[in-house]
Formats: C-alpha cells, structure tokens, sequence
C-alpha cells in the first residue's frame, strides 16, 4: 500500500492573533511574587554598591515565576527543581564563558542547552513561563566576561537568590493551603457547566466537551499530584471534580445552575460544598494513586522533533546574527527559543506575536531609559515596575507580555555599566527580525512526523479504554470500584486523544491525519462513557447540597 500523500499546504492565521483575553484569576500572584523575589536581592546589591552583581541574583528570583498553579506540597518540588535546573544552566553558562570566547562556540552551546531546556520543560509539564527564562539566562550568562575563580560566587548569589524565591511562592500557602486545587476545580465546573449548557448543539457541544474535558483532566492532576488522600477538603474538592465528569459524560441530566454555583462557592476562603450522598464518587482513585508514572526518559521520546527544532533554529539564528555583526547574538537565540510550541501553525502565532511586542517593547525602552539613568535605584524601581507588568498583562496575550519583558531584559544590561541605548534598541530589533524569521523557517524544515504517530498511539488507548469499559458493562452486576476505574481511564484517554489531535492538525509536512477515525472514537468512547454513568446509578442533582462546612 502506498503511503499517504504528505499535507504541505496549511494557513497560518492573522485574524485574532493580538487579540487581549482575559486576565487568569490569579494574574497578581506571579506579578506580586517576581516582584517580592527580586526587590530584595537587588536593593541589598544597590546598597553595597555591587548592582553590577545582580544579573547574577536575577538568576535565581526569577525562579519564583513557576508554579503558581500547582497545589503546594507539588510546588515545593517543582520551584525546587526549577531552582537546581537554573542554577546548573547558569554554572555551566559561566564555566564555559571563562574557557572561550569564541562566539560560535558559545552561540552551539546555547542552542544545545535551549534544546535540553525546552524538553526537560514539557516532558515535565512544568508550566509558564516554561523554557524561555531558562533560555535566557543561560544564554545570556555565556557572554557575561568571567574567569573560572568568580563562577563559585555568582553561582552562590544565583542559589541564595533561588532559596528566597522558593520562599515567595510557598508562602500564600500559610494563608491558602488548597488554593491551587480549588482553582482548578472550580474551572473544571464552570466549563462543564457551559457544555451542559449547549444542550446537543453540533459546533458548540464538540467545542465546549473539548474544553471542559481538558479543565476536568487538569483538575485531576492538581488533586491527584500530591498523593495525598487524608486531607478532607482535597477529598471533598474530588467529589466536586467526579460530578462535574458525570456531567461531561451524561450532560442532558445536569444542572449547569448547580455547577456554577459549587464553582462561586470555592473562590476565596469560603466553605468547600460537600456532596451529600458521594461516598462511592472516589472508586477507582487509588489505583490511579498508585499507578506509576512514566518514566521521564519515555515522555522525552515524542520531544525529540521539538528539541532538535530548538536546537537548529537557536543556533542559526545565532549563528544569523553573527553574521550581521550583531554584539549580542544571545537575544536572537533566545526569541528563536520563545517561539516553539506544540506545532507550526502555533509557533507562527507566538513569532507574530513575539514580533509585535518586542518592537512595541523597544519603544518603551526608549522611552523609560533617561529616566533610568538618572539613578541606579531609579534603574532597580524601573525593572520591577516591568516584572510586575509583564507578569499581570502576559496572560491577556503574549505581545502585550512581551512589552514590558523587552524594557526589562534591556535595562537588566545596563546593571553592570551604563550602555548607549540607541545601539541597545537597534541590535534588538536586528536580533528579534533575525531570530523570528529564522526561528520559524527552521520550524517548517524540521518536521515532526511523530505527531500522526502519536493520534495512533491515542486512537488505540481510547479503543482499549471503551472496549474495557463496555466488557464491565455487559455484566450483570458490575463491580462499582472496575465501573468507575473504567469510566475514569476512558475519560482519560479521550482528553489525551483530543489534545494530540489539536497539536497534530497545525504540524505541516506529514501524511493526512485521520480525522474521521478520531471523530467516530470520540463520539463512540463518549456513549461508552454517558453508558458507564447510566449504570452506575442516578446522580440527583437536586439532592445534591452542602452536608457540612470544609474550611481551607
């Protein structure tokens, strides 16, 4: 049999590319913390005269960018872990910064370490900001002059300055210890709440059931990523997150009003609703509880396209700047690194988007920079002020992050000497051009052929799944614990297959997808699951009610 002609030809989108969003519902958090993160390190340093120190320290705070979606105990690992990765580009960055000088050689190993970063990055799920701050602290540090004896000490800075950024992100938990997990559980019941609302409509229900299954399934990774079944309003948030998955699976018998009003009732402090009649909703959980992970070496297997993109496309883009006489090849590298998402046709929308704010960003700085000279402490208040700004408007859309991120990297230059700003703004606009343009073309020519492979992989778990799922179902009697373990890694492997197929749609240069084969799984793996729900006895919404009060 002939193999499947490749698709070459996709659009890449203009419409709607700059269009703002709405704020996240903790847009202030991250804001507030990079800020509390970095003000401290940097003040000490302006007081010891020593400001020229603190590209060293911003290493380590801007750590405190990670995590805030994460339940805390989860937190603590992975802000740890983060700091460990940050300091270990950094070390390396300054180890070979006081080796060579060679610019080509430092531009390769920038690119290699933006490859590691960026797959070490997704395969752990790391969330925003992901690799790009990784990126550019390791590549910008390649340049910094060092000698070997300094490296222990600007590491040792990168380290203290992590440690009090770990600090910053866990401490809201002193006040808030479940606010992560009511979060997500509370987006997972509002987009229900908005399927069940379309009440069969073709175009909206497949839109919304795509949604809220993604919400439901992050629901699930937040409560279910400490391991910990003890604490009685994680438990009481799982009864939450298993009704809005019936919901999912049998929508004509929900309440959306219902829903929306458990959903209002986990913001803030307030009390956590208790379903009455729920004991059995949790069957199943522990076996996912104790399910073993996969090992990281098998997550980083599908990366492997998207790193050896990051590579490619960061080395040339450096190697592009180079060319052209540019004095910091490093920001070329980073904005190529900034532009690989999960496919072509995404990594397009965040190059236009890149473009457009680095451009705009570089206005600002022109703007801000005599201001900024007149003092060193007017330089550290003007960092912050745009630490603060990126954070709180990059969750409306990427451009508008990126104004304030530009005005910041740039001022973060003039810590060690004052610099001319006129040369400052026009190798960032060079760099930015040369690093999109050379970015993208690269995402183009390296192709990423496992993304068809990976919708059979899919398409296969979800045939198990409904087949495993329809065998418990034919007995007489089922066994509640196998149902609702059945219904739960069906409901898994639908999110999974959804999600794959979005990411493959926008790849180019591969066989056509089978998009009928994914339809007609997804419609039948979803009776199988409306099915399984049936089965498993009525839920009354109009019973369900709050049985007693669970305080955070």
């Amino acid at each position: 049999m002939s193999p499947a002609p490749a698709t070459t030809t996709r659009r890449l989108p203009l419409a709607g590319l700059l269009r703002l969003g709405r704020p996240s519902d903790i847009w202030f958090k991250p804001a507030l913390s990079v800020v509390a993160a970095v003000a401290p390190p940097n003040l000490t340093l302006l007081a010891l005269g020593r400001l020229d120190l603190a590209t060293y320290t911003m290493a380590g705070s801007l750590c405190a960018l990670y995590g805030h979606n994460r339940p805390y105990p989860a937190r603590a690992r992975t802000l740890a872990g983060v700091i460990l990765g940050m300091v270990a580009g950094l070390a390396l960055a300054l180890t070979v910064a006081s080796l060579t000088t060679n610019a080509v050689v430092l531009v390769t190993v920038g690119a290699l370490m933006a490859a590691v970063q960026k797959a070490l990055c997704d395969a752990t799920r790391v969330g925003p900001p992901g690799n790009v701050v990784l990126a550019f602290i390791s590549s910008a540090s390649l340049f910094l002059p060092q000698t070997l004896g300094q490296v222990p000490g600007h590491v040792a800075l990168a380290l203290a300055a992590g440690a009090w950024a770990w600090l910053v992100g866990m401490a809201p938990g002193l006040l808030r210890p479940h606010g992560p997990e009511r979060r997500a559980t509370a987006h997972a019941l509002k987009a229900t709440a908005a399927h069940v609302d379309t009440r069969g409509t073709a175009d909206g229900q497949a839109r919304t059931r795509a949604t809220a299954a993604a919400a439901v399934q992050a629901a699930w990774q937040s409560l279910l990523a400490t391991g910990a079944r003890t604490d009685r309003t994680r438990r009481a948030l799982e009864h939450l997150v298993v009704r809005a998955e019936v919901a999912l699976a049998a929508p004509a018998d929900a309440d959306p009003a219902l829903l929306r009003g458990w959903a209002r009732a986990l913001h803030g402090t307030g009390r956590v609703p208790r379903v009455a009649g729920a004991d059995d909703d949790l069957l199943g959980i522990d076996a996912e509880l104790a399910a073993a992970q996969r090992p990281l070496w098998h997550r980083l297997g599908p990366l492997a396209p998207l790193a050896a993109r990051t590579a490619v496309g960061c080395a040339l883009a450096g190697y592009a700047s180079l060319a052209l006489g540019v004095g910091r090849p490093y920001w070329a590298l980073v904005t190529a690194a900034s532009l690989y998402q999960a496919n072509v046709t995404l990594t397009w929308s965040r190059g236009v988007q890149r473009v457009v704010g680095n451009l705009l960003g570089v206005l600002v700085f022109a703007a801000v920079v005599p201001l900024a000279h007149l003092h060193p402490a007017a330089l550290v208040l003007c960092c912050l002020a745009f630490n603060f700004g990126a954070e709180a408007l990059i969750g409306r859309n990427y451009w508008l992050g990126s104004v304030c991120v530009t005005p910041m990297a740039l001022l973060v230059t003039e810590f060690a000497r004052t610099q001319d700003a006129g040369q400052l703004v026009t190798e960032r606009i060079v760099d930015t051009l040369v690093g999109a343009l050379v970015g993208f073309a690269t995402a183009v020519v390296v192709t990423n052929r496992r993304a068809g492979d990976r919708i059979e992989h899919c398409l296969t778990a979800v045939e198990r799944a409904r087949e495993q799922a329809a065998r418990v179902l034919a007995g007489p009697r089922p066994d509640p614990r196998a149902l609702e373990s059945a219904r739960r890694t069906l409901a898994a492997a639908l999110a999974e297959l959804r999600a794959t197929a979005d990411a493959a749609s926008g790849e180019w240069w591969q066989r056509a997808l089978p998009q009928e084969r994914v339809v007609l799984a997804e419609q039948s793996g979803h009776r199988t699951l409306a099915a399984t729900v049936r089965r498993q006895g009525p839920h009354t919404w109009d019973h369900a009610r709050t049985t007693e009060d669970v305080r955070p």
